[in-house]
C-alpha cells in the first residue's frame, strides 16, 4: 500500500473514532416546571440534561413578564446532570421564561429557553 493512501486510510480512521465525541452536547432531557406547563408556585425549577454539567459555567435565569430577572440561587445538583434554581421567594401568579445555558465536559456551550405559568 502507497504511503499516501497509508495515511488517508489512517486519517479517515482517526476521524471516526472522534466523531462521537466531536458531536456530543448536552442537551435538555427534563425540565420541572415543563414547557408550558401551568403549576402551582415551584418551590425549585429543575433541569435535567444527558452529560455532566461544569458547574462553574452553567447557570439559569428566570424572568417575568416584565421581563425582570427574579433572585435565584442556582446550583448543579450532586448527581452533575440537573441544574437548579431555588427562587428566593414564591412566585406570584403569571407567565415566566427560563433561560439557560450550560457547558459539559466537552466544552461547548448550549443554551435554551421555556417558559411556564404560575396559576
Amino acid at each position: 500500500m502507497p504511503r499516501a493512501m497509508k495515511i488517508a486510510a489512517l486519517t479517515g480512521s482517526l476521524a471516526l473514532m472522534a466523531g462521537p465525541q466531536a458531536q456530543a452536547h448536552a442537551h435538555l432531557v427534563s425540565a420541572t416546571p415543563a414547557d408550558k406547563a401551568a403549576v402551582s408556585s415551584p418551590r425549585q425549577i429543575s433541569l435535567r440534561f444527558n452529560e455532566k454539567l461544569e458547574p462553574k459555567f452553567s447557570g439559569l435565569k428566570v424572568t417575568d413578564t416584565r421581563g425582570t430577572a427574579l433572585k435565584l440561587t442556582t446550583t448543579v445538583a450532586k448527581d452533575g446532570l440537573t441544574l437548579v434554581g431555588s427562587p428566593a421567594r414564591p412566585l406570584a401568579r403569571g407567565a415566566y421564561k427560563v433561560t439557560w445555558h450550560v457547558v459539559a465536559s466537552d466544552a461547548h456551550r448550549m443554551e435554551g429557553t421555556f417558559s411556564f405559568t404560575v396559576k
